[in-house]
């Protein structure tokens, strides 16, 4: 059962890529995601059992060495965040907008994990630093009260404290913005 998503950020290619191997060498995690993203960064993001993700994780963390940016474990993963993760979340219909910015894509992750998890919000997509600069942001969408709730929720969090940049909730977005996005 993968109850339990990692995460490693690195400010280096190659050594993102030398830590994504360590990490899947480390443990009995499977691969969600590996990708270079702007501004010269790597991502590796596994899933698995929470102590197996925790040891991949570490095995990552001591890989990358000083290109570290930062790294996560999220016991508990919620099941919207992986699907939002690869922009492949089917919305049916959008609410208010919430759309919250990073400096931090594990921040991103870390944001749009507790925002689904505080309140009944759909999540659209955990953009990670392509084409961003280094950034990455969340859309999610739900009723107005619900979706105020979750981007609050995310803001408050201790982890992602200086790593958020802008926040905003839409209410009624333009029929045409909320096609572009979904």
């Amino acid at each position: 059962m993968r109850n339990a998503l990692g995460m490693i950020e690195t400010m280096s290619i190659p050594l993102g890529i030398f830590a994504g191997d360590a990490m899947l060498k480390a443990a009995e995690v499977e691969l969600v995601g590996a990708q270079a993203a702007c501004a010269g960064k790597y991502i590796v993001i596994v899933e698995g059992e929470v102590a197996a993700v925790r040891s991949s994780v570490e095995a990552g963390k001591a890989a990358a060495g000083s290109t570290l940016v930062d790294a996560i474990v999220i016991p508990g993963i919620h099941e919207q965040v992986a699907p939002a993760i690869g922009a492949a979340a089917e919305i049916e219909s959008v609410g208010a907008l919430g759309i919250m910015e990073s400096y931090s894509m594990c921040a991103a992750v870390l944001s749009a994990d507790a925002a689904v998890k505080a309140a009944a919000v759909n999540l659209i997509e955990v953009r990670l630093g392509r084409g961003l600069g280094g950034k990455a942001f969340v859309i999610l969408s739900g009723e107005v009260a619900a979706v105020e709730a979750a981007v609050r929720a995310a803001e408050g969090m201790e982890e992602v404290q200086g790593m958020l940049g802008a926040s905003v909730v839409i209410p009624s977005p333009h029929k045409k913005i909320a096609e572009a996005i979904c």
